[in-house]
């Protein structure tokens, strides 16, 4: 049982020893111990109200984000709105000239149309008088031949001057 149950004398040494172990780690190893322990906790906390200012500003520019990206689709939609009118007063316009000058061309082509209408009907006017006078010249050749019809004629046009 002596190696179960130690001496008196070597419980004290052990108990000596013991203070003196203690004592040396806590002139020595407690402060920086308790230093590193406390700088851990520190930057720990540091990290922690670092993700959460990160977070915020996360938050933020999120916010930023959107109020950018609705203010760009409102541009958007107005340069998109602004193109569309643009497109058409263009486009009216161009159908605005376009009819312009159609109907000038219209106008036109009517002025040509009667221009050449009357210049036929003045030939035809021309061609039918010339064919008159030569139907009535040979109407009359043909009726004058003879020298009794010749009198008769005169007689018959100067009763009708003497009326009018």
């Amino acid at each position: 049982m002596g190696l179960v149950m130690p001496d008196t004398g070597l419980l004290i040494w052990m108990v000596i020893t013991f203070l003196i172990v203690l004592m040396l780690l806590k002139k020595f190893a407690w402060k920086p111990i308790l230093k590193m322990i406390k700088e851990r906790e520190d930057s720990i906390d540091s990290a922690l109200k670092s993700a959460e200012r990160a977070k915020d500003e996360m938050r933020t520019l999120q916010s930023d984000n959107e109020k950018i990206l609705a203010q760009a689709r409102s541009e958007r939609d107005a340069m998109m709105k602004e193109a569309r009118d643009m497109k058409d007063s263009i486009v009216g316009e161009a159908k605005g000239k376009a009819k312009e000058e159609a109907d000038k061309i219209l106008a036109a082509a009517r002025e040509a149309i009667q221009n050449e209408k009357m210049a036929a009907i003045t030939e035809l006017k021309n061609q039918v008088a010339l064919l008159s006078i030569e139907i009535a010249e040979k109407i009359l050749k043909h009726e004058l031949s003879d020298e009794n019809k010749q009198k008769e004629l005169i007689g018959n046009l100067l009763k009708d001057v003497k009326l009018n």
